[in-house]
């Protein structure tokens, strides 16, 4: 499947603008407020330059936050059609439906066949509402958790591509167990015995991440965030407004370079210099090698000490220090 059409960045505040205006005149734009507002932020960053989008030699979080949900940036697709060939895209839960917020299928990365998963937003209005701004609802993840099952079965590899603001938390999601979709798969990918290689490269965002971010590694770019909540949301809950938001994700600690740190995630990849949108080439060249050294390295474990291996892993990241 060819990945979307990414705009040239002479017509990308265009874009966003008309966007904007074309979702605040549909029907649903009760339920695309928060698009629209991180759309408005997009637009307020281009018109100040790049200096506004380009930070990350400074390590500033909030500079990190724009440059991960940069309109021109890298999505899902775009990675599997640079890195993958034979890309055969797989459908449906087998119990409601299919959710156009997680693409999955079959791939050969480096002339052998795995299993891709990532959540994929849209690039213009129309695309951005099919696949529900890139934000999974249950039968996303129910269909990430089937095709992940299927690969252990067949002994693939599975690689997962992390790029979503957080699950949907429209009504009909909840009424189709959101939160136990969720659940479940973090109960059940842990038990599967292939390797998986977790690829955060955008918006790493809540529990609509983690649920296809369990993995025996976990690989982060370098201006992507993974967070527990946006930080619009985080500003809003504790000054009940959007107005902190800079230093809330700054508290958020949801940098490559924090988490690492915390032993969340085991690499970075880097990027091209102003970020991966300004040569996605470059950015997928630099993330193929880790991709091959992982997958190889990997592969060279018995599935049994490979389940003890991330267990362990798992119950490193459930350790608390209690101050005295």
């Amino acid at each position: 499947m060819a990945a979307q059409p990414k705009p040239q960045p002479s017509s990308a505040l265009h874009e966003i603008e008309r966007q904007i205006a074309e979702l605040e005149k549909t029907p649903e734009s009760a339920g695309c407020q928060e698009e629209i507002e991180r759309l408005r932020q997009q637009v307020e960053a281009l018109k100040k330059g790049p200096e506004a989008t380009s930070k990350s030699k400074t390590h500033d979080a909030w500079s990190r936050v724009l440059l991960a949900r940069h309109p021109q940036r890298p999505y899902t697709l775009d990675y599997v059609q640079m890195l993958f060939t034979d890309f055969t895209e797989l459908h449906g839960d087998r119990r409601f439906g299919d959710d156009a917020a997680i693409a999955c299928g079959l791939a050969r990365f480096e002339g052998k066949t795995v299993m891709v998963v990532g959540q994929q937003k849209g690039r213009d209005t129309k695309q951005k509402v099919a696949r529900n701004f890139g934000m999974p609802k249950p039968e996303g993840y129910r269909k990430a958790l089937r095709l992940m099952q299927f690969a252990a079965k067949f002994n693939l590899p599975i690689i997962t591509w992390v790029d979503t603001p957080g699950a949907y938390p429209g009504i009909g999601a909840e009424e189709r167990g959101q939160a136990e979709a969720i659940a479940y798969n973090l109960k059940e990918i842990p038990k599967l015995a292939t390797p998986i290689v977790v690829v955060i490269h955008g918006e790493g965002g809540s529990g609509g991440a983690l649920a296809i971010a369990v993995g025996d590694r976990v690989i982060m770019m370098q201006n992507a965030i993974y967070s527990v909540i946006a930080p619009e949301s985080c500003s809003s809950i504790l000054w009940r407004d959007w107005d902190h938001k800079e230093e809330a994700a700054r508290i958020l600690k949801l940098t490559a370079e924090d988490l690492r740190s915390f032993g969340i995630v085991d690499e970075i990849a880097p990027e091209p210099a102003e970020g991966a949108h300004t040569d996605p080439h470059a950015a997928a060249e630099m993330l193929r090698p880790l991709l091959a050294r992982n997958l190889q390295e990997l592969s060279l474990i018995p599935k049994e000490e490979l389940l003890r291996r991330r267990h362990e892993r798992l119950r490193r990241l459930a350790t608390f220090v209690a101050e005295r």
